[in-house]
């Protein structure tokens, strides 16, 4: 009797200790400007687990440290997208992206050259 409680507490540990308090991980995510930053970053926070979440506007990088016992990549990446940003694996709606700022369209030629020269923020 000692045997099966013995294993089955170490079999509930392991299931316990299998996901990972603070994952961390990195998407890809558009974005043109420093506008862009902060609603990629605020539509991250604001998924419930995530700890952390910083977009860098030259890699278009998002690092995320988040809790895997709470969240998961592709609840922060549906969090993304309908604020409007396009992610590698997943595609904002027109209508999301329509939401974004005139100069936060990212999928226009121009806007990111306008941005690239400097002549928005």
């Amino acid at each position: 009797m000692k045997r099966i409680i013995l294993i089955v507490t170490l079999l509930v540990t392991t299931v316990t200790f299998a996901q990972n308090k603070n994952a961390k991980a990195s998407l890809e995510v558009n974005g043109v400007c420093l506008m862009c930053k902060e609603r990629i970053e605020k539509a991250a926070i604001r998924t419930k687990g995530v700890k952390s979440a910083i977009w860098n506007l030259d890699t278009h990088e998002l690092k995320l440290i988040y809790d895997e016992r709470k969240t998961d990549l592709t609840k922060i990446q549906k969090k993304i997208i309908a604020v409007g940003h396009d992610t590698k694996e997943m595609k904002a709606t027109d209508e999301a992206y329509a939401s974004v700022h005139a100069c936060c369209k990212y999928r226009d030629e121009d806007i990111q050259k306008d941005h690239k020269m400097g002549k928005s923020n």
